[in-house]
């Protein structure tokens, strides 16, 4: 299976930045035109079978733009949903700091010990993206499969395929509309071939 791994384009929190997390947000102007971008080249370059996407909007309406442009229907598929920040969503990085200093200290020097209060761990995050990674596994046997999903959820899904620990979080970048390229064979073993390519957007 040929994994296309993407995030969705430019919504507003992203710069300056908030904990957006389960948010409903929607592309800005700048991100409907590097979704278009993205589908550009995305159709361009692989034969896609298939597309599947977060639930949230910024992901379904980056993937609707793919999945038009490689004639194939998008799909929602949960396990790749963003983030739960629980009480840290919509915060400023400024406003979380005054509120949860000690908390905001661990996220950003050991970020595997942090759990968000009322929100999710890394740990949380990596079992169900793995979880829905199996299960494309065994759907899209030998097929090329588009996903749109978040910063936080592809830095893992790397993580997981570069053999990294979770205490690498921070080492990976993730731009809006980025394409990264995972192949996982029929054993299990995985190539990651591209992280973060965003010459399309340039």
């Amino acid at each position: 299976m040929h994994i296309v791994l993407t995030r969705h384009g430019q919504v507003e929190g992203i710069d300056p930045p908030r904990f957006r997390g389960r948010m409903e947000l929607a592309l800005t102007d700048t991100g409907r035109r590097q979704a278009k971008a993205l589908a550009a080249a995305v159709a361009r370059r692989f034969k896609v079978d298939a597309v599947l996407t977060s639930p949230m909007q910024r992901c379904r309406d980056t993937g609707a733009a793919i999945a038009e442009a490689c004639g194939v229907t998008g799909t929602v598929l949960p396990g790749i949903d963003d983030f739960d920040y629980g009480q840290w969503q919509w915060k400023t990085h400024a406003e979380a700091l005054a509120e949860f200093p000690r908390e905001f200290a661990l996220w950003k020097s050991a970020p595997q010990w942090m759990r968000f209060p009322g929100g999710e761990s890394l740990q949380d995050v990596a079992s169900r993206t793995a979880d829905a990674l199996r299960g494309l596994r065994d759907q899209h046997r030998g097929e090329t499969i588009v996903l749109v999903a978040h910063d936080s959820v592809n830095r893992i899904v790397l993580l997981q395929a570069l053999d990294m620990p979770l205490s690498a979080y921070w080492r990976i970048e993730q731009e809006p509309c980025c394409i990264n390229e995972l192949f996982i064979g029929d054993d299990g073993a995985v190539k990651v071939l591209s992280v973060n390519d965003i010459a399309h957007l340039r």
